[in-house]
């Protein structure tokens, strides 16, 4: 028989053994409450690069471990989810986190994929400009049956987009051609809403009352718009209806405009590129037949252009709030929308089941406080916000 063989092997099955206990005692320690479950404390969250198809998403998160000493047997593994609308927008997961005792800081990069900006922006407008976003992290120890989910935000998002479109303001409509006395028409009210939106479109459907000042008719035969945020291009088209408006007298005139809703994650690179700040534009032009005249001309309708600027705050960072306790101001201005939140934190133990997966190297520093790198898995938006309320 070789003793050095059965000595190395002795030696190896004390040490695994060893370890196996050492798991099955501090795991009893955690189930037996003689060892706490370590905690989500905070979530702080920026935006990171942006290009064409992805927008970084940089997350902090503090764990709090209340034990004396450091949490990494068994694989502990951080998730993280976000909801809007009750629509899954993005979920993280990073695992073989190290956790050092009190408070310990774990890095997560996530990534939103820009084509999922369109159906959230549908859901958005569906009801009504509101919002209902959650924010959940867990923590799961690996070898212990218990998790612990925070949840640090329950916000409210809402907007208007359109309200500053309904007015009763007089506007003339002038055609700026020799021997034709202007203005040619007024534009007496103007009213706007949302139509019914679709994955594909979000219509708008605008209303003219359009007053005629000369003696005899005046044929409107078509209108034109174009809608752009922050210069790209989300919806053009015209109406092809002919109107006509009796000398002295007012007619409603009904233009229906479309955003394309495909459009929305170009705009949505410029808007996280300019500090989340957009300016929502629309241009109308009209086709007219003056009084004597049969020709049809094209007359720009600049007292009639809208605009709005969107600022958003999504994470919280204007007001040095951060994104963990998700709270926002409200200023307003002419023109300018920006956003509400509110928050109501809480944690939660659980019990659970752990399946085993893939771990990442982390570092856990002897003062308690740890940064962990990483990447995290991600299937679309990780936002905490909103659009300008």
């Amino acid at each position: 028989m070789d003793v050095r063989a059965l000595l190395f092997g002795s030696t190896i099955r004390v040490a695994v053994t060893l370890v196996a206990g050492l798991g099955l005692v501090v795991g009893g320690a955690f189930v037996g409450g003689l060892l706490g479950v370590p905690s989500v404390e905070q979530i702080d969250n920026q935006f990171g690069e942006v290009n064409d198809t992805h927008t970084e998403v940089q997350t902090d998160l503090v764990i709090h471990n209340p034990n004396p000493v450091g949490v990494r047997l068994g694989g502990t593994s951080v998730n993280y989810t976000v909801a809007m609308n009750d629509i899954r927008m993005a979920s993280g997961d990073k695992r073989g986190v190290g956790v050092g005792t009190g408070n310990s800081t774990v890095n997560l990069t996530t990534f939103l994929h820009n084509e999922r900006i369109s159906a959230w922006w549908a859901s958005h407008v569906r009801g009504g400009e509101h919002t209902n976003l959650t924010v959940s992290a867990t923590v799961q120890p690996g070898f212990v049956g218990q998790s612990a989910t925070f949840q640090p935000a329950a916000e409210t998002i809402e907007t208007d987009l359109l309200g500053q479109f309904n007015s009763t303001e007089d506007r003339p409509v002038n055609a700026d051609m020799p021997l034709v006395e202007d203005p040619v028409l007024v534009v007496q009210r103007t009213n706007a809403s949302w139509g019914t939106v679709t994955d594909a479109e979000t219509p708008i459907d605008l209303e003219f009352e359009v007053y005629n000042p000369k003696a005899s008719p005046v044929v409107v035969s078509n209108v034109g718009y174009d809608i752009s945020m922050n210069d790209v291009p989300v919806g053009s088209g015209e109406l092809e209806e002919t109107e006509s408006i009796p000398g002295k007298s007012a007619r409603l005139v009904e233009t229906p405009t479309v955003i394309d809703n495909e459009n929305l994650d170009e705009w949505w690179v410029t808007h996280v590129e300019n500090d989340q700040t957009t300016e929502l534009r629309i241009e109308f032009y009209a086709e007219l037949e003056l009084p004597g005249s049969t020709e049809t001309v094209r007359v720009p309708l600049d007292e009639l252009t809208y605009t709005q600027t969107i600022e958003t705050d999504m994470f919280g960072n204007e007001d040095g709030s951060g994104g963990g306790d998700g709270s926002g101001n409200e200023t307003a201005a002419d023109g300018t929308t920006t956003a509400t939140t509110t928050s109501d934190g809480s944690t939660t133990t659980t019990d659970s089941t752990t399946t085993d997966s893939t771990t990442t190297d982390g570092t856990t520093a002897d003062d308690g406080t740890t940064s962990d790198d990483g990447t995290t898995t991600d299937d679309g938006l990780l936002a905490r916000g909103s659009l300008a309320a």
